[in-house]
């Protein structure tokens, strides 16, 4: 992932993420101590090996930097839920503690706890989840739009036919017309005239 600007468009940080309506909880609602094990010491020697990556000078920000330091340990004890740390992860990122690589520094964070929080998820779903984590944190991605990628990615409901999806990457929409005894799907794009076959974890259901 590129390194973003600390002015990358969204929403403002403090906002937080919105939860599902009642019902069943969000997966972004659980909550966890997710920073205990990364003091700042941590973060500053993964953003030394992204610069060192990426042929860049690893420095801090004289303005940022220390500010940094202390509210990330401040918030290392305590629990947050997902939504929190994320929106933390990209405050972070936009503060620009340090010289180069924030984005990628605090995004790579994000990456690595979602991979092991959602470690239960389909190989291709987890890829997914974990990657609109990174992409928020560094800016890229939108608060709507992770919301609906990782709910979507999470659901327990399972697929029928007639139901409305789209590839996870969202560039083709369809309905899904039937089961077939491998456990795949058969679907059909919209203005297609023949089925496509993939398997579940590949579509994700839409309204």
């Amino acid at each position: 992932m590129n390194e973003t600007s600390s002015g990358s468009a969204g929403a403002p940080d403090r906002e937080g993420f919105s939860g599902r309506g009642g019902g069943e909880q969000s997966p972004l609602q659980t909550r966890a101590p997710f920073l205990k094990n990364w003091s700042w010491e941590f973060v500053v020697r993964a953003n030394r090996a992204a610069c060192e990556r990426g042929c860049a000078q690893h420095g801090f920000n004289s303005e940022a930097g220390k500010a940094c330091s202390i509210r990330w340990e401040e918030k290392r004890s305590e629990d947050q839920n997902l939504t929190e740390l994320l929106d933390l992860l990209r405050e972070f990122h936009r503060a620009a503690p340090f010289l180069f690589f924030n984005g990628n520094t605090f995004a790579d964070i994000a990456r690595t706890i979602c991979s092991a929080l959602f470690a239960d998820l389909p190989a291709i779903r987890r890829r997914e989840v974990v990657s609109a984590a990174a992409h928020y944190v560094a800016g890229v991605l939108d608060r709507n739009s992770t919301i609906s990628i990782v709910e979507s990615l999470c659901q327990s409901a399972t697929l029928q036919p007639g139901d409305r999806v789209q590839t996870l990457r969202g560039s083709t929409c369809g309905v899904i017309t039937r089961f077939l005894d491998d456990g795949r799907v058969a679907w059909r794009p919209d203005s297609a005239k023949l089925d496509l076959f993939a398997l579940p974890e590949s579509l994700r259901r839409i309204s």
